[in-house]
Formats: structure tokens, sequence, C-alpha cells
């Protein structure tokens, strides 16, 4: 498994593993209980492979980061995201050297070490480099179309002038 279907959704705890494509949404399932959610189109959801870190180069894709750090931990886990502020920073100054401190959090640094080490948990860590054909083959897109009026509502309008 990689980074592509792996969730992180506003205002649920934890990582989710996106199981269905529905009409009107997905369902997901939580990687720290295993309980399937439902989740709708209107809540805000960000796949992990979305997501990038600010340096001052550009920018540095999630996955990355988190190699560097299986790298640094040897895919052990890494420091929890509930140290002091200054050792999260530090600990991220090492990994990433060039982070964009003014536009990176304590809060971002703490999302990103505990993604890691909720992944590092279930035995992810290993698997987030994306292998070339998963990478080539993403899953399509669905729009829904707008819905048509009922035709009986158009009869009985065209009656009423």
């Amino acid at each position: 498994m990689n980074l592509e279907k792996i969730l992180a959704i506003s205002g649920k705890p934890g990582l989710y593993v996106l199981k269905v494509q529905t009409r009107t949404g997905f369902v997901a399932e939580s990687l720290i209980d295993g309980k399937k959610i439902t989740v709708n189109l209107k809540s805000n959801v960000s796949l992990l492979s979305e997501i990038s870190i600010y340096t001052y180069e550009g920018e540095k894709p999630l996955t990355e980061v988190m190699q560097i750090i299986a790298k640094k931990e040897k895919n052990g886990q890494a420091i929890s995201h509930k140290e002091d502020n200054a050792a999260l920073t530090a600990y991220f100054k090492e990994i990433l050297p060039d982070f964009d401190e003014e536009r990176v959090y304590p809060s971002d640094i703490k999302k990103v070490l505990n993604w890691y080490n909720t992944l590092q948990a279930k035995g992810l860590v290993t698997d987030l480099a994306p292998a070339p054909a998963e990478t080539a083959e993403k899953a399509p897109v669905v729009e829904e179309k707008p819905k048509k009026a009922p035709a009986a509502k158009k009869a009985k309008a065209k009656k009423e002038e």
C-alpha cells in the first residue's frame, strides 16, 4: 500500500483507507480501530499523497518526507507528536533541514509525525514508495451529471401558460 488511498478527514481523528467510492461520497476504514464510515462529498478530506511540506526551494511531497523519517528511524517509530514544540522542530530540522519555518507550524509537524507513527504501527511504512504501475493508474474521477426536471412538472407548467 502507498499513500494514494490514505486519507485524513477533517474533524475525525486518525487516518483512513479509501475502500469504495459511491455516488454521494465514499466509504473509508479507520487505520486505528478498523471501523468503516461513510463520508459525503461535503467533508473536507485530504489524500496524504497530495500533501506537501513547504521548503525554501519549493515543496517536498509528504511521501518523500515520510521516506526520510523511515530511513532515519530504520522503519521504526519516530518521536512522539506529543513532545514539546522545540523538540519537534529540532527533529524536523534533522530530517528536512530546509523546511520553511515561517510556513510550517508546530501543529503541521505534529500531524506528520502522528501520521507516520500511525502508518508505522500498521506496518505500512515499508510500502510508502509507490510502485511505478500504481502511479500510472490512478482512480478515475466520477462526475455527477445534473438531474433533469421530471417530465410531469414540465407538462404542468405548459398547461398553466
